[in-house]
């Protein structure tokens, strides 16, 4: 029987507690200097840790200049980089919310402008572009310039960035580290059997096309400490035939559990153009409660969740532990203090604010 809990209690993990089930998805701001963070990254994290966001999950942030989305994604391939960063968690921190970071690489969907400019990717002779990398040299769309098929020397160095980003996101001060392995990016490219077409040790059988996120899961870990805990995200489903599905991701989930990682982070799609995915308010959940249900790990769930109803029914039902939030909060940066007033719940509120409090 499923444990009963509520939005507004807390969820501890082995190392920290989160002081409530609302957390802040991972948002790409498009807003980097050479992947440097700036006082946008600041203004726009900090104000959610102001509004009492247990977790709040940067941006999906680049291992390499070249696994970024677009040229304006973070990035944290560079010691440079954690001043700035190190600025943002340590206020996150201070408002009592948990900070986290969310490492990635987009493999063959980088190169990119910036999604309010065009959804025009570069090529590698542009100022804005590079050669993209990905298991096998196919590219998202048809008329997109295609990736160069990564050797096994490639796919080693990939391993390590990931290595040396995590060491840096630890010395930044972030306790949340999530491995993006969903949405279509560089991992998911290699989970997904009609993206990875390569003829290798990393393809064809579900236990090959895995071994790049073990991989990846080994080689974080051993950057992680006492203060960290670590996560996927992960697309449940390709919404294509023949694709990544469900069975797969709870295979996947089994194994990523027994090698440390705590909490899955629940997606779906992106990994092809066709794929056909049924949009609808909490049209993810299902997926998030039969991992959960299947291996009880801790499981966030993403995806149309915009309002306090309709999230409090997803934790009351025990179909997630928690669930992720990115539109609305950036609707309402303050959304924890209206649901929970809809709610009825009193939460604290920072001293500087309580004067709003009382009506």
């Amino acid at each position: 029987m499923k444990a009963k809990h509520s939005l507004f209690s807390e969820l501890p993990l082995k190392n920290m507690t989160l002081s409530n089930r609302i957390v802040v998805s991972p948002m790409c701001q498009y807003s980097a200097i050479n992947g440097f963070a700036t006082d946008w990254h600041l203004v726009h994290l900090g104000q959610f840790a102001i509004g009492r966001a247990a977790v709040v999950i940067q941006e999906a942030t680049a291992v390499s200049a070249i696994g970024r989305i677009s040229y304006g994604d973070l990035g944290i391939w560079s010691d440079e980089h954690i001043e700035k960063l190190k600025q943002i968690t340590e206020f996150i921190s201070s408002q009592g919310s948990i900070p986290g970071i969310q490492l990635a690489h987009a493999g063959r969907k980088g190169s990119t402008d910036k999604p309010w400019i065009s959804r025009k990717q570069f090529s590698p002779d542009e100022e804005h572009g590079w050669q993209t990398i990905a298991p096998s040299a196919i590219p998202y769309h048809d008329y997109e310039i295609p990736p160069t098929e990564m050797t096994l020397a490639d796919i080693q160095a990939v391993v390590y960035e990931f290595k040396l980003a995590a060491r840096r996101a630890v010395s930044a001060g972030y306790k949340v580290i999530e491995i993006h392995a969903a949405n279509g990016y560089l991992i998911h490219q290699f989970l997904s059997p009609l993206v990875n077409l390569r003829d290798d040790h990393y393809s064809g059988p579900f236990e090959n096309r895995i071994h790049f996120l073990l991989e990846i899961v080994h080689a974080v870990k051993e950057e992680l400490g006492k203060e960290q805990s670590l996560w996927v995200r992960l697309s449940a489903t390709d919404w294509a035939e023949g694709g990544w599905d469900l069975e797969q991701t709870i295979e996947l989930v089994k194994i990523l559990k027994l090698l440390g990682v705590e909490v899955a982070d629940i997606s779906s799609g992106g990994a092809v153009s066709y794929q056909q995915i049924p949009v609808e308010p909490g049209y993810q959940v299902p997926f998030a409660d039969e991992i959960k249900n299947s291996t009880e790990i801790c499981t966030g769930t993403v995806g149309l969740i915009t309002s306090a109803k309709q999230a409090k029914d997803i934790i009351n039902r025990a179909s997630a532990d928690f669930v992720l939030i990115g539109r609305e909060f950036l609707r309402d940066p303050h959304l924890v203090y209206e649901w929970a007033k809809e709610l009825g719940e009193d939460i604290n509120w920072p001293p500087q604010y309580e004067r709003a409090k009382i009506e």
